[in-house]
């Protein structure tokens, strides 16, 4: 068995799911399955659900549309801060504790020990040289990680090698097309 909080890397990123839950499920599903403790964040047309380490982001065309599932992100940089409950308790109750940081080796040596490798994504370049990107052909996901530090450009909290961010997208993240 995985230790801990790389279980569920390992599950967030082989099959593009977290606790079961899709990026394109509804806001509440997603409720139902994380609870009701998240910061709710949104404008014209978009909305995310914070619930600590994981967000789930949903776009909609008009008010009466209903949300439609984009992506989700684990904000793993987050838990470099050290607050034990920033996983969430369904989260915690599942994988048990998560660890302040998520080195990529280990990650990608799991990963690659499962069968699911993942490969170099091309980098935006405002991020070269400080962060780098890999996919999870499969289920689409990428692990954003810190490649070299930078005062201003990568967290003081973090080291090169230590996962930033974890994306899963929505089969088709972009809204359906409008009607007139």
């Amino acid at each position: 068995m995985t230790p801990y909080s790389l279980a569920c890397y390992l599950d967030a990123v082989t099959t593009g799911t977290v606790l079961g839950l899709r990026p394109d499920d509804s806001p509440e599903r997603v409720a139902k399955v994380l609870g009701a403790e998240y910061g709710e964040n949104g404008g014209r047309g978009t909305m995310w659900r914070d619930y600590g380490l994981v967000e789930f982001h949903w776009h909609r065309y008009r008010a009466a549309d209903p949300w439609s599932g984009h992506h989700v992100s684990f904000q793993v940089h987050r838990l470099a801060h050290r607050d034990r409950t920033r996983a969430g308790s369904a989260l915690r109750a599942r994988y048990g504790r998560f660890a302040p940081r998520l080195r990529f080796d280990k990650l990608h040596r799991l990963l690659e020990r499962r069968g699911a490798p993942l490969v170099r994504a091309s980098e935006a370049a405002p991020n070269t040289p400080y962060f780098r990107t890999y996919e999870h052909p499969a289920s689409r996901a990428t692990v954003t990680v810190i490649g070299t530090y930078g005062e201003y450009s990568t967290p003081r909290n973090l080291r090169p090698g230590d996962v930033y961010a974890i994306h899963i997208p929505a089969a088709d993240s972009a809204p359906a097309a409008r009607t007139a």
